[in-house]
């Protein structure tokens, strides 16, 4: 089976090496003049006074713009009576982002045949799960049976969604592998409760004779290609599998001197590796592991946590980075930095869901952030270097604000966890939660509606608090991060000094924050290509393919690597 191109509205194209890099170079163009947006970070707003490096003009069309069409911009929706420059940054960016509408599958993957999910495999997936494993494992499957593969390997598994449902209701052996050994216990548990119902329909149907794929749960912290590779050729054999699980809590131990790659033992035995949001370096590492280990004949990869990427030549690390990948992107020497990673997580379909008083809010909760920035700064600068965490004050203030709660400003009335509890994002594989942070010193505030779209609860309100109502929460804030950092008050810090310092201008962050966001998914399109080039390089050897197989309004992380080694080389 070849894959069957589509055509979109998209004036690039990607079906070559040679058409990926000239869309990469594009791309790497359009940002050069842009790299103050890519390398900035909203919480020094103030601090740095951001707003000064974007055009004048800009600034002042949007600073009076309805907060709804500010949402637009990462979508690049454009208004009639904006600067004739501005119109051509967000017209001129999108048409260099990779189209997200969903592909007709049937088209690309013939004989394709999604399945929906029973009652019994659905149990505990929210709508989106639903619709990823439901898509998902019909596209698995159907590369499976293409590339002729005896065994799926689930990468970054999680609690083993994506691999019940590819072998109960699509009948393949199947190896989950994940770095938590709750998520493994979890796995085993439900695969242990499918089975039963699975085995009491045989019974009653007098199919007692069928045999029920079970999958293999395996406890690893994936941490290099030759680990991946050496697990791969194991999940194989069960007895192999199992004598891994002594040695999951020393995953160094384990990668040194445990597990000797595999790999090419015996070529008529073919994998296939599958990854729903596998994190960061993970993704890279399976598709690295998929050229090198010649058992894996096809892989279908959709990445996340681009944050959690190591960089060449700004991430210390030991092992390889996981940008860049090709050798076309890095002949181009054009470094991303953590904040560009950061934001090519940004989805220009949760920003259009957004509902404008959420949108409103969270702009606001971004200015105090800013602000306590600068009482940081101020007064506590050695914070700066020590790399700490706030946490989750915006969730908090934002739902005591739609109930009208009055802020007290007492101290004693402000909640202060543990000042050693980790309370930053973690990185999940539904789609990246992680917390906005400075690279510089790491404070983070949880703004998930601005971010993500999730959105907690609705406001009537339209328009945010007045000036008097605004200072309040931002001393309010401001003591609560205090306190969370384990910092004593001082009595030096003015508070209203500093909010009248930054209030002027704190009408400028939504401006500047949407468009800033807009950049988010090119950002992405530029990872993505580079994943994609660095399999066009290999040459005739593999057919590869980057589809958008989710609905994105479900599931803005949507879009699929999907290769495979030609039948000749199989």
């Amino acid at each position: 089976m070849e894959f069957r191109t589509t055509t979109s509205d998209c004036k690039y194209s990607c079906d070559t090496a040679t058409h990926t890099l000239h869309w990469i170079n594009a791309i790497i163009h359009f940002l050069k003049p842009f790299t103050f947006f890519m390398h900035a970070h909203v919480v020094n707003f103030f601090k740095d006074r951001l707003w000064e490096s974007v055009d004048k003009e800009w600034m002042d069309c949007l600073r009076n713009e309805p907060i709804e069409n500010l949402l637009l911009i990462p979508s690049g929706v454009v208004q009639d009576h904006w600067p004739a420059s501005l119109k051509d940054f967000i017209v001129t960016l999108r048409s260099l982002v990779f189209p997200r509408e969903q592909a007709d599958l049937q088209t690309v993957l013939p004989g394709l045949h999604e399945i929906s999910l029973n009652s019994v495999l659905a149990q505990g997936m929210n709508m989106k799960k639903k619709h990823e494993v439901e898509v998902l494992s019909a596209v698995v499957n159907s590369v499976a049976d293409s590339a002729r593969s005896h065994t799926i390997v689930d990468v970054g598994a999680g609690q083993g969604y994506l691999a019940q449902v590819l072998s109960f209701q699509y009948q393949h052996s199947v190896v989950a592998i994940d770095a938590c050994s709750h998520h493994g216990s979890i796995t085993d548990a439900c695969a242990e409760r499918i089975k039963k119902h699975y085995a009491a329909q045989m019974r009653k149907s007098e199919t007692g004779n069928w045999s029920l794929n079970v999958p293999k749960t395996i406890t690893c912290r994936v941490m290099s290609i030759g680990m991946l590779k050496a697990l791969t050729g194991m999940s194989l054999h069960k007895d192999d599998a199992e004598q891994l699980r002594p040695f999951e809590e020393d995953n160094a131990k384990l990668e040194g001197e445990k597990l000797k790659p595999s790999c090419n033992a015996n070529n008529d035995t073919s994998l296939v590796l599958a990854g729903l949001h596998a994190c960061g370096d993970l993704s890279v590492t399976m598709l690295k592991t998929f050229l090198d280990c010649k058992e894996v004949k096809a892989i279908v990869s959709i990445g996340c946590c681009y944050n959690l990427l190591s960089e060449e030549g700004i991430d210390k690390t030991e092992t390889q980075c996981g940008f860049p990948m090709s050798a076309g992107v890095k002949s181009a020497g054009f470094s991303l930095g953590k904040n560009s990673r950061d934001l090519a997580c940004q989805s220009a379909e949760r920003w259009r869901g957004m509902e404008k008083d959420a949108g409103l809010h969270n702009f606001e909760l971004h200015s105090f952030r800013a602000a306590f920035q600068m009482v940081l700064c101020k007064f506590y600068p050695e914070v700066m270097i020590t790399n700490p965490s706030i946490g989750r004050q915006g969730k908090t203030l934002r739902r005591r604000q739609h109930r009208k709660v009055e802020y007290p400003l007492n101290h004693k009335e402000i909640a202060c966890p543990s000042l050693h509890s980790n309370t930053k994002g973690s990185c999940r594989n539904i789609e990246p939660k992680e917390l906005e942070t400075d690279k510089n010193s790491g404070l983070a505030l949880d703004t998930d509606v601005l971010f993500h779209g999730h959105s907690s609860s609705k406001s009537t309100r339209c328009e945010g608090p007045k000036s008097v109502e605004k200072y309040a929460l931002f001393e309010k804030f401001s003591q609560s991060g205090l306190c969370r950092l384990g910092l004593k008050p001082s009595q030096d810090i003015k508070f209203q000094e500093i909010w009248k310092e930054a209030e002027p201008f704190a009408e400028l962050i939504g401006p500047y924050w949407s468009l800033r966001a807009a950049l988010g998914p090119l950002l992405e399109t530029f990872l993505l290509l580079d994943r994609l080039l660095f399999l066009q390089e290999q040459g005739s050897s593999l057919e590869v393919i980057m589809l958008p197989i989710f609905d994105p309004e479900v599931s803005p992380r949507n879009v699929a690597i999907i290769a495979k080694k030609i039948l000749t080389q199989i």
